[in-house]
């Protein structure tokens, strides 16, 4: 028998990680701010064992591991510490994983408050993209005990391919702002250039081309040119989230005396483009600063 899972958060990375979680087997208690969602998701789930929680509590009252991926620090502290929340459900011996991308010091707090009444916490998120949590070939940055993520880990393995213990509570999440504020700059970077090459009447396809062979060859390349290339910008990772990622990153440089100036400077491009923004787009969008001036 398989240990019962709760699973908050069904956004477009948290729905492909419960469908893969409850292809592989584990029954599954889901909770989504938007109930239709989780509904519909137990709906369409017939034949596996899926039911929808009345609340974060009971989601958490009912599973051996938790698992959270929602948008941000406010919406987490909702969900925990909020009415009916999930830390009140949770049972000695239980398991919680966070995957959410928030600060370092919420997760430490989450981690103090899992520890006294012995529930076992792993800040862990994520990255590889929509395409990654679908095919369940994300990657785990995870903070947290070698024990706990050992007992983790066969829930981990079905929806990542690769899991990296970074130290205590915090440090998976200090992984994942410095990772993301490294691709927000390689994707500004790589609008800007095409700007550049655009304005001089160079097509941005023969830029690509060089890059590719070149030692400024990048991953992103693969993924976001096409989209910047066709001014398309279908939601992978949503520009608003990759704008809060860059405001957590400077706000914990901030606090250790830490200056970051290329990414004051790329936060500024973002916020721009999400406040002009009227969709919801990819992150990517970033290019549409040099396509208005």
């Amino acid at each position: 028998m398989k240990p019962t899972i709760g699973f908050i958060g069904l956004g477009l990375m948290g729905g492909p990680m419960a469908k893969n979680l409850a292809r592989a087997g584990f029954p599954l208690v889901l909770w989504n701010r938007t109930r239709e969602k989780a509904e519909e998701f137990a709906h369409e789930s017939a034949g596996s064992d899926v039911k929808v929680g009345a609340s974060p509590r009971e989601t958490a009252e009912k599973a051996d591991f938790l698992i959270t991926i929602v948008s941000d620090p406010p919406a987490l502290e909702e969900v925990l510490w909020g009415q009916d929340g999930a830390l009140e459900g949770l049972r000695r011996g239980s398991t919680y994983i966070d995957s959410s991308t928030v600060s370092p010091d919420l997760v430490r707090k989450i981690g103090k408050t899992c520890k006294e009444p012995g529930v076992g916490f792993l800040d862990a998120p994520v990255t590889g993209g929509t395409w990654g949590a679908e095919k369940g070939e994300l990657v785990f940055m995870v903070g947290g005990e070698k024990e706990v993520l050992e007992r983790a880990k066969p829930v981990l393995e079905v929806l990542g391919k690769r899991i990296f213990l970074l130290g205590p509570n915090g440090a998976g999440q200090t992984v994942k702002l410095a990772m993301n504020l490294i691709l927000a700059l390689q994707v500004e970077a790589l609008a800007e250039a095409l700007a550049l090459v655009s304005t001089v009447g160079i097509p941005g396809e023969r830029l690509i081309e060089v890059l590719q062979s070149s030692m400024a060859r990048a991953g992103v390349l693969d993924v976001k040119a096409p989209l910047m290339l066709k001014n398309e910008f279908p939601p992978s990772f949503p520009l608003r989230l990759m704008h809060k990622d860059i405001r957590l990153a400077l706000e914990l440089a901030k606090q250790h005396g830490l200056t970051l100036p290329a990414a004051a400077a790329s936060y500024s491009t973002y916020d721009s483009v999400k406040k002009s923004s009227k969709d919801d787009p990819d992150y990517a969008a970033v290019a549409r600063f040099w396509k208005k001036s």
